[in-house]
């Protein structure tokens, strides 16, 4: 699993993130309804101290709430009308580095089948091991996790071997898929973007019967050497979580090969896709035709210096001792 080098020092790591959608009209839109999932969530690991959402031109209405799977979602209600409308989601967010613990509890170096939700306190995390409708669970998808899923491996083994394993068999290429490709497409022509891979992980994983999670957010990335960053150049991402017993989740990311770090941004989870698109919505408009441009950039911050306190080095007291 690929990882940094051996001079990267793993720490909290700050980022200003935008994700800015444009929707451009040949025609007056008299109304226009949406639903978005644009601010982070707060998590251990991870902590959103600024977030904002600017909807243009400005709402009548508008409602910011939690989703059943704890996610802040923002209704809005556009009555102006409109030949462009532009959704900015802006956030200020920490990021920790994984947490070794998760690495090495008791669940992650157990044997993968004792990850299986079984208890009446896991009732909650059953959700996440059913199978979507239509089914995303078919043989491919069960021959493909067979080869992995070996009995009595550690459940840490086999998701790094899985994340590996789609890494390696699956070929990253934007535009050959669409928000409404299935699993057992992505599995036939073995290839993908982030979202497909996914989606493979997650089928996997509640194929043999464990509890896997969708996770949108942002991936920070680093320009090459000498080049400056290019703003809005970014894009939305996605990974996959398990579920291990103790109510912890354990993210990877297919699509890098790796497990989850503090350059991932999360900004909402659920069972799939379906359930967190970044922007949904409803227009009445004659217009025939639209534009959509997304721009998504994920700034490094500096993080600021921790002041220290100066001892008393006086041989008087200190003001109330």
């Amino acid at each position: 699993m690929t990882g940094g080098t051996a001079t990267d020092v793993a720490t909290t790591r700050r980022y200003r993130v935008t994700h800015r959608t444009t929707y451009d009209y040949d025609d007056v839109v008299s109304a226009s309804f949406g639903r978005c999932f644009l601010t982070p969530r707060d998590l251990p690991g991870q902590r959103v101290s600024e977030a904002a959402i600017v909807v243009d031109p400005e709402p009548a209405d508008r409602s910011t709430g939690t989703d059943i799977f704890g996610n802040t979602d923002t209704y809005f209600h556009v009555r102006t009308p409109h030949h462009r409308l532009e959704v900015t989601g802006t956030s200020l967010v920490d990021v920790d580095p994984l947490d070794p613990g998760l690495l090495t509890c008791a669940a992650a170096t157990a044997p993968w089948e004792a990850a299986r939700p079984s208890r009446p306190a896991d009732a909650r995390e059953v959700e996440y091991v059913l199978d979507l409708y239509p089914p995303e669970i078919t043989e491919a998808v069960r021959e493909y996790a067979a080869t992995v899923f070996r009995p009595g491996v550690a459940l840490l083994d086999v998701i790094v071997e899985l994340t590996t394993r789609i890494h390696t068999d699956f070929t990253y290429r934007s535009g050959s898929t669409a928000i409404s490709t299935r699993v057992d497409t992505v599995m036939s022509r073995r290839e993908g973007v982030c979202q497909d891979f996914a989606r493979v992980a997650i089928a996997c994983l509640r194929s043999q019967g464990l509890a896997a999670r969708y996770v949108s957010g942002y991936l920070a990335t680093e320009p090459p050497p000498g080049r400056e960053r290019v703003i809005g150049a970014d894009a939305s991402h996605a990974w996959a979580a398990v579920w291990l017993p103790g109510n912890r989740w354990l993210p990877f990311d297919p699509t890098n090969d790796k497990l989850v770090d503090e350059r991932h941004v999360t900004l909402a989870w659920g069972r799939d896709y379906d359930d967190v698109p970044p922007l949904r919505g409803v227009i009445y408009t004659e217009s025939t035709t639209s534009k959509i441009t997304v721009s998504v950039d994920v700034a490094p911050q500096e993080l600021p210096t921790v002041s220290q306190e100066v001892p008393i080095t006086s041989n008087e007291s200190a003001p109330g001792s």
